[in-house]
């Protein structure tokens, strides 16, 4: 019986020992997500969340969306705890959290410009990609845009109109159609103009391609020289430029237009890293997030790129998943 039990002892000893001498998984990410993140990008994202907390069910993601200005200025003016920043407009990460909030912004989709409408709309039955113009001059046509100080979109929606003055060659146009659009018709950010296109109290509203998709609203397309979704017009795009609110009263940034590119960075001191790089890890992947963007009306950027400065600070598991594009 002796015998027995140092021999049992001895087999639980090198089972416990291979035991010990096996790899296994490493526990995944828990506890809370903080994502900000464009207005725009609430329909794609929802759908990114439900996939990622069914991957990493120790995760909360907790989204909070608007125009991308204000979201980046609730991190580096108020103070708000943030994980991650996603902008409209990349630029908006460059002048709002780099250095001082965040190291590193991945370009990771693109998008356009269009005009959106229901069956509703006043002259629905009419208008086209060359009489847009015509039809939002029209007394009694309710069209508006988003807050430019506040939503890319905003200040978008104006570049678009001052390129149309120059592609059509109608002096004065810009004012003209600004003169139709009271301030009323001017909203915090762009997703607001849905509900209002939709009961019938508003004709017309400037949006992004993707969100008249996912929200199953008619738009007219426009010319390339006009959506600000071919790169290859930017050095065209560059004639709009657009003065926006700093981040002082009384100081003023001046937008200049440019191929629509969207953004995302990690907050650098934010709550949950290590969440944050697996949902960034996600969002990266072709198969994962980017499909997601593309499914949705959203033209992905696969791989998603960085400039060099970007590759070297970006978090070593994700250095696999993005290119360097200046």
């Amino acid at each position: 019986m002796k015998t027995n039990c140092i021999t049992l002892c001895a087999m639980l000893a090198v089972a416990f020992t291979l035991f010990l001498a096996v790899p296994r998984a490493q526990a995944g990410p828990s506890g809370k997500l903080i994502i900000f993140h464009a207005g725009s990008l609430s329909v794609p994202f929802a759908q990114i969340e439900k996939n990622f907390e069914k991957m990493y069910p120790d995760v909360d993601v907790l989204r909070e969306s608007g125009g991308s200005t204000k979201m980046a200025r609730l991190i580096s003016e108020v103070g708000k705890p943030a994980d991650i920043m996603a902008s409209a407009d990349y630029v908006v990460i460059n002048k709002n959290l780099i250095p001082k909030f965040a190291s590193w912004n991945v370009r990771f989709a693109s998008n356009q410009m269009v005009l959106c409408y229901t069956d509703k709309s006043k002259f629905a039955d009419e208008i086209n990609s060359d009489n847009w113009y015509e039809i939002l001059l029209k007394k009694g046509v309710v069209w508006g845009h988003s807050d430019p100080n506040l939503d890319p979109c905003g200040y978008r929606s104006l570049m678009v109109l001052q390129l149309a003055e120059k592609f059509y060659k109608k002096d004065g146009l810009y004012d003209a159609l600004i003169a139709n659009r009271p301030d009323k018709n001017v909203r915090p950010k762009s997703v607001e103009l849905i509900s209002l296109l939709q009961e019938g109290h508003m004709d017309y509203a400037w949006e992004y391609l993707s969100v008249a998709v996912q929200h199953g609203l008619k738009y007219v397309t426009l010319d390339n020289h006009l959506n600000l979704g071919d790169y290859t017009m930017t050095p065209y795009y560059k004639s709009a430029r657009v003065k926006v609110s700093g981040k002082k009263p009384g100081k003023f940034i001046e937008r200049v237009g440019k191929s629509i590119t969207y953004g995302v960075t990690m907050i650098d001191n934010g709550p949950n890293p290590e969440a944050a790089k697996a949902f960034l890890g996600y969002l990266f992947a072709a198969d994962g997030g980017l499909k997601i963007l593309k499914d949705m009306g959203q033209p992905p950027f696969v791989p998603v790129r960085t400039d060099a400065d970007g590759m070297q600070k970006l978090p070593p598991c994700l250095k696999s998943l993005v290119t360097v594009a200046e």
